[in-house]
């Protein structure tokens, strides 16, 4: 049963003065933005350039609800009129609509500042954002959360929308909140109990005017702490102490390089510790990579730093347990089974060059990559030090085939596997051999042949087997 809400924040005034809200992006995080809007008595004018099966559905129902719904389009005149514009995470910030609620001086707010405005000050939240890393991030922060004993649910930047979260009558104690830089972009009032920064990687050149523009959006995730607040940071990033160094609160760092720090990886004795004590043996943490082990530190620090009970011995037992069940999200090195000998893994979720990089790395088996898809920004030069007796042949595809031919070729075979994925996983078993792997790690978005990384892991999944 959703909670009876009165309008808060930005769009306070909107009901009383009977000004509409518009909703720019009708996916799973506009559609709640939409439902959070009307249940606040807020008139709502939602739009989406698509047009597709997925979508009709979502406005059908939104109608019912009594919400103007429009696909394939947006009346611009209408959403430079609103008193307000939620964007959905997924939409550039120099479409058509946004320019026009610029250009007229309406305000714009991420989905998730609509929903923080909307939540009661007792439902506290740990903020996670990272070039790589926070998803997995977030579900080990919420799974550690629930271990310890408190009502935690994930959300934001991928899976649950907050504003979902914010109808419900029953509310969550903590959340486990994944911030990208497109919603911080556009939070103003975040501030969470724990702010998480994962790591800093070039990323998303394609949507920023330079890696400075990108990286000052993730700062805005430490904008608003003050001395009680405490945020937790990655001492082995170089680039994340120094944009963190003045911030405000108490720092708690972790590293799997070091240890100097509040959390870090003994490689020796092979021990995630904690707070100066072993927390729990690297053999018993199921995910693979030394990644996974600075993923599980971060969580494991978060959770200790935001609350008291997780720092007593039954505290730390149950943190333990909750890394040791641990299961992965899907699409990030995900191991889809071995056939005719050869091992197949998913890492569709690697769509930068430094995710591609952690992903090679970890390689044990000669490897073939399959690099591609729509074109970040990053030259895929950087991959070769860690490509060095690990990749054994590239096969480039989609809109980036051309890049990494030119920034590969010489250094390593590549094969071109063109714009048909059939043709690109056949390549790939014509070069593999028993005892090797194939790995899609694109270091590109999927835009350029699928709706998003997701569809792309399912499809190379599903075809692994045949």
């Amino acid at each position: 049963m959703p909670r009876v809400l009165q309008a808060s924040g930005p769009v306070a005034a909107l009901a009383a003065a009977g000004r509409e809200a518009a909703v720019v992006g009708v996916g799973r995080s506009g559609a709640a933005a939409a439902r959070l809007l009307r249940a606040a008595g807020v008139a709502v004018y939602a739009s989406d350039a698509g047009a597709g099966a997925k979508l009709t559905p979502l406005a059908d129902a939104l109608r019912t609800e009594g919400i103007d719904v429009q696909l394939g389009g947006h009346d611009l005149a209408r959403i430079a009129k609103a008193g307000v514009v939620v964007v959905s995470p997924g939409v550039p910030p120099d479409v058509p609509p946004l320019r026009a609620a610029r250009e007229a001086g309406v305000p714009i707010i991420s989905e998730v500042e609509l929903a923080l405005h909307h939540l009661p000050a007792s439902v506290r939240y740990i903020g996670i954002t990272g070039t790589n890393g926070k998803t997995t991030v977030t579900a080990m922060v919420a799974q550690l959360l629930s271990a310890v004993g408190v009502n935690a649910e994930e959300a934001g930047n991928i899976g649950t929308p907050l504003s979902e979260i914010a109808l419900r009558e029953a509310l969550p104690a903590w959340i486990s909140l994944e911030l990208s830089s497109f919603q911080l972009a556009d939070t103003p009032s975040v501030k969470p109990a724990v702010a998480v920064l994962t790591n800093l990687a070039p990323d998303h050149l394609d949507r920023y005017p330079d890696l400075e523009s990108y990286y000052r959006d993730k700062d805005r995730l430490f904008r608003n702490l003050d001395g009680l607040s405490v945020r937790v940071v990655n001492r082995d990033d170089a680039e994340v102490m120094r944009r963190t160094a003045t911030v405000r609160g108490d720092a708690k760092t972790f590293s799997v390089e070091r240890r100097d720090t509040d959390a870090w990886y003994d490689a020796d004795a092979r021990w995630l510790m904690l707070a100066g004590e072993r927390l729990l043996a690297r053999d018993e943490f199921p995910l693979l990579g030394l990644h996974n082990v600075a993923n599980a530190l971060t969580a494991a620090l978060a959770v200790h730093s935001a609350l008291p009970e997780a720092r007593s011995a039954d505290g730390r037992a149950r943190l333990a347990s909750g890394l040791r069940s641990f299961v992965a999200p899907p699409h990030r090195l995900e191991k889809v089974g071995e056939f005719d000998g050869v091992l197949w893994i998913n890492d569709s979720k690697a769509t930068n060059v430094g995710a591609s990089r952690v992903a090679i790395a970890g390689m044990e088996r000669p490897t073939v990559l399959l690099l591609g898809g729509r074109h970040k920004g990053e030259p895929y030069s950087n991959l070769l030090d860690v490509m060095r007796g690990r990749v054994k042949a590239v096969v480039a595809y989609g809109e980036a085939e051309d890049l990494v031919v030119a920034d590969l070729t010489g250094h390593v075979p590549v094969e071109r596997g063109g714009s048909s994925f059939d043709t690109v996983l056949a390549k790939a078993r014509a070069l593999a051999a028993p005892g090797d792997a194939i790995l899609l790690s694109p270091a590109c978005s999927s835009y350029d042949m699928f709706n998003n990384y997701e569809e792309r892991g399912a499809t190379f999944r599903a075809m692994a087997s045949r």
